[in-house]
């Protein structure tokens, strides 16, 4: 049992590191693209995953989420990128595009991971394949997870701000007063099971879809 749990950790750590991190990197380059330099200055727009990394985030609480649901579950944050949105040419349109980056990163790097393994499972059978086939589906469904959580229309989550930035400009205010509130109703949908019984679909059918598009089944 402990042996096969250290396996996973080694085979999901690549893929859940760069789910996290460029996920973030993704919102700061948005960001600077549309005017707001603050993710920049301070040297957070980089592929380096260490400029990213939370201690508690990104390697405790996916180590103990993992060593708990048995290896069957997987889920951490990195530092979140700071943004000025008030620095935006255009605040409200462009909120939606910072905030649709992130997202959009797990889904490139869900194309990227199916990709990888079609190569694995096109290459000769060899010590290398059968991580590096594991490696990749562990990436495809990491990324799936991150992009439909951010996705759900509860602000601080990504979708919440997508949400903000079409709403009408008086019930956009409203809604993102839910800010304060977002933490903790993400916990409480969390601990009700509310939130995997509306996650766990679109994960599921995002991950099918994916796999469809590179024929892996």
């Amino acid at each position: 049992m402990l042996e096969s749990l250290i396996q996973t950790l080694a085979i999901s750590a690549l893929p859940v590191i760069f789910a996290i991190t460029l996920h973030e990197a993704a919102h700061g380059y948005a960001a600077r693209h549309f005017g707001d330099p603050t993710a920049w200055q301070m040297g957070r727009i980089s592929l380096n995953p260490l400029r990213h990394i939370d201690p508690v985030g990104t390697i405790l609480i996916p180590i103990a989420i993992l060593l708990f649901s048995g290896g069957s579950f997987l889920f951490g944050y990195a530092k979140p990128v700071p943004v000025d949105f008030g620095r935006l040419r255009n605040p409200k349109k462009d909120m939606f595009w910072v905030a649709a980056a992130g997202p959009g990163a797990n889904l490139f790097m869900a194309f990227c991971w199916a990709f990888m393994l079609k190569l694995a499972w096109l290459m000769p059978s060899s010590e290398f394949t059968l991580p590096l086939s594991e490696m990749s589906k562990i990436g495809i469904m990491v990324n799936c997870v991150l992009m439909v959580l951010n996705l759900m229309p509860l602000p601080p989550l990504d979708g919440g701000r997508i949400a903000v930035s079409l709403l009408p400009h008086a019930l956009a205010w409203k809604f993102a007063q839910l800010e304060r509130w977002g933490f903790p109703i993400l916990l409480l949908l969390l601990f009700t099971g509310i939130l995997g019984a509306i996650m766990n679909p679109l994960v599921i059918t995002s991950a099918r879809v994916i796999e469809f598009i590179f024929g892996l089944y």
